[in-house]
């Protein structure tokens, strides 16, 4: 009877780590990412303005980001993108946005979760693409989670 009891308890005890393990990764399946914007940023099919967004995997895709405001509430954007890869990791976010030469605000290329080596490169139509090719990239990093960026000529934290 002894070992019955200390079976049960020993099941317990290991279902309550996985679910707590799965509880505290949650975020990291998602993706779930705030990103800061001090100026207008494209995205494709929108212009979003400088303002704090988060970026979100669409549930059971790792191709499909979604765009909400900062708390989550309002979707701005369902985006396709395609598996892009990177030399090295890096413990913050990183975006890369094209800065623009025609007056356009600059356009968010790629974006990477932290600690992750695949990111998410946006998919552009196929002119857009090209002038996108042209465009000086700049790359911003930042804290884990979160990350500060300008979206025209300033510097990111």
């Amino acid at each position: 009877m002894n070992f019955s009891k200390l079976s049960m308890i020993a099941g317990f005890m290991i279902a309550f780590a996985l679910i707590f393990e799965l509880t505290a990764h949650a975020s990291e399946d998602d993706q779930s990412t705030k990103i800061s914007f001090s100026a207008p940023v494209q995205v494709p099919g929108r212009i979003l303005p400088a303002g704090t967004y988060k970026f979100v995997l669409a549930s059971g895709s790792q191709d499909i980001v979604r765009i909400f405001n900062a708390e989550g509430t309002e979707l701005f954007a369902t985006i396709q993108t395609i598996p892009t890869e990177r030399t090295r990791e890096t413990d913050g976010t990183l975006v890369t946005l094209a800065q623009r030469s025609d007056g356009q605000p600059a356009a968010l290329v790629s974006w990477f979760y932290p600690g992750t080596d695949s990111g998410h490169e946006f998919i552009y139509s196929k002119q857009m693409e090209t002038e996108l090719a042209q465009d000086a990239k700049q790359t911003f990093v930042g804290d884990h989670g979160t990350m500060v960026s300008s979206g025209a000529n300033g510097a990111g934290n």
